[in-house]
């Protein structure tokens, strides 16, 4: 089989794509796609940990790891909302959509990047910093056209979009197209109950 390139993360229910898709309409409108590749809300996910190119004979391994994970987590809930970008709002290179997290999403996402360390895979240095990946500036953009798109970030203010239950993580396989990224979902591991730890 050929190598596959793969990533964890969570999964977004189709309402709160809608949800997203309504709330961006006008920035995307405003922006439009000449200078930005926009993402489809139906390929949005809250990425966990990228992997990257493995053997198909590794994805048991990490099977094993997500579904161990998994059993320790209990279910939590995420908000979305607000906007910003990567790297800084003068020189934007990425558009996303904010997550307001509570500490479960940073202790599952720091025991995937332990366990996935463990496996051998190379550790994440940058501080975890969750988001929703809007669209990304295209190449060879002018400085003026970074000064409307930042413009346009300023003018335009997303409060809380939506908020949903996390009930599960997915390993991915990633394909890059010429048309954009296919994603193939590989396996799937429910975390606990949310009262698993006496939570309400």
């Amino acid at each position: 089989m050929n190598p596959l390139r793969t990533f964890i993360a969570i999964d977004l229910p189709a309402p709160i794509q809608a949800s997203i898709e309504k709330q961006t309409a006008r920035l995307r409108q405003t922006l439009g796609g000449e200078f930005i590749r926009w993402v489809s809300v139906q390929n949005m996910h809250l990425t966990l940990k990228f992997i990257g190119t493995i053997a198909a004979s590794h994805v048991d391994f990490l099977k094993q790891l997500l579904t161990r994970t998994a059993d320790m987590h209990p279910q939590f809930d995420l908000q979305i909302g607000g906007i910003g970008s990567f790297p800084t709002s003068k020189r934007v290179r990425v558009l996303w959509a904010g997550i307001h997290a509570p500490a479960d999403l940073a202790s599952l996402q720091r025991n995937i990047e332990d366990g996935t360390t463990r496996l051998g895979y190379e550790r994440e240095e940058r501080p975890y910093s969750p988001h929703l990946t809007l669209g990304r500036v295209r190449q060879n953009t002018s400085l003026a056209d970074l000064q409307k798109i930042s413009a346009a970030l300023n003018n335009i203010q997303l409060g809380n979009i939506s908020s949903f239950r996390v009930d599960s993580i997915h390993l991915y396989n990633s394909d890059l197209r010429p048309e954009g990224s296919i994603y193939t979902k590989l396996f799937s591991a429910p975390l606990g109950k949310p009262n698993q730890r006496g939570d309400i």
